[in-house]
């Protein structure tokens, strides 16, 4: 193999895992600055951010659900633009679509049990972020 030394293929392998991980948009910031507390644990999934400014960008989260629906408590602040979370069910059929700038307690519709999927998508938003999504008992 001329030309190929082994640090150049090690250097080559991990710069594209790093691509391939950081286009998979699973589990892990979107971007710099964006750095959410996360507690993903079955049946009780929290989000907080203490501070956005001005980004757009989303992200899916994949969280487990053991029942059919979810509570949803929202406490988020919006000072500008838009933050949108959506839910779809082990399916992939959307039980939940909300501005999170509606705070309150929300409850999900009927879905199937299983891994279900967190969006949070942002538009020109700046704010804090708190969510918190339960299994419904």
């Amino acid at each position: 193999m001329k030309g190929f030394t082994l640090p150049r293929v090690l250097t080559a392998g991990v710069v594209a895992a790093s691509l391939a991980m950081a286009g998979c948009g699973k589990d892990a910031p979107t971007a710099p600055g964006i750095q959410p507390q996360i507690a993903n644990l079955p049946d009780d999934f929290s989000y907080q951010i203490s501070s956005v400014t001005n980004f757009t960008g989303a992200n899916v989260y994949t969280w487990q659900n053991t029942g059919v629906a979810a509570n949803v408590n929202q406490a988020t602040t919006v000072t500008a633009g838009t933050m949108t979370l959506t839910i779809t069910d082990a399916n992939g059929t959307a039980v939940y679509s909300r501005s999170l700038s509606d705070n309150g307690t929300f409850v999900t519709a009927n879905g199937v049990a299983g891994t279900w999927h967190l969006r949070v998508t942002y538009t020109g938003a700046s704010g804090t972020v708190n969510f918190r999504v339960q299994k419904k008992t």
